[in-house]
């Protein structure tokens, strides 16, 4: 049963994500569950962004320094959810997240794959849609991390679920 509370809950923020709810209330508590929702705030959505997308994005502001040389760019952090709050975490206890809108899947695995640190970038080109957006949330023996800080690390794991 504790491989699905995770599951149910990824599953839960991407339905309310598709209705376009303000935010979701999440159902029982468990320690992985809010450090997988502390990475999901933690990472901002869009880490390289090229110039062809940036007159789609609201939030991206342009800086025009020179009209021949060159064009650059600052931008906000645009994180998948704004907030979250844990009610009561020694009972069964209860999780309201703030949704921004960003998130278009997430899921956890239930098999819980291992992976070794050389496997990790296969493993995330194979899952996620880009190497621009997403990340994969492995536990490792220094805690449960992204894919990108486990491979600054170098160490493996098993994988808990992704996210994009």
């Amino acid at each position: 049963m504790g491989r699905r509370i995770l599951n149910d809950a990824l599953r839960t923020i991407v339905n309310a994500e598709k209705r376009g709810k303000a935010s979701v209330e999440l159902k029982p508590v468990s320690t992985v569950m809010s450090s997988f929702l502390r990475i999901m705030k933690e990472k901002d959505s869009i880490r390289h962004q090229t110039l062809t997308s940036l007159g789609c994005c609201g939030d991206v502001i342009l800086l025009l320094y020179d009209y021949f040389a060159h064009l650059t760019y600052e931008s906000a952090p645009l994180c998948y959810i704004k907030n979250y709050q844990v009610h009561d975490p020694h009972r069964v206890g209860r999780i309201t997240v703030d949704l921004q809108g960003r998130v278009n899947d997430c899921k956890a695995l239930t098999y819980r794959q291992d992976l070794k640190a050389k496997e990790i970038d296969q493993y995330t080109e194979r899952t996620l849609p880009t190497r621009q957006w997403g990340y994969v949330v492995v536990t490792t023996p220094d805690g449960i991390l992204d894919h990108e800080e486990a491979i600054k690390r170098n160490v493996g794991g098993q994988v808990l679920g992704f996210f994009y």
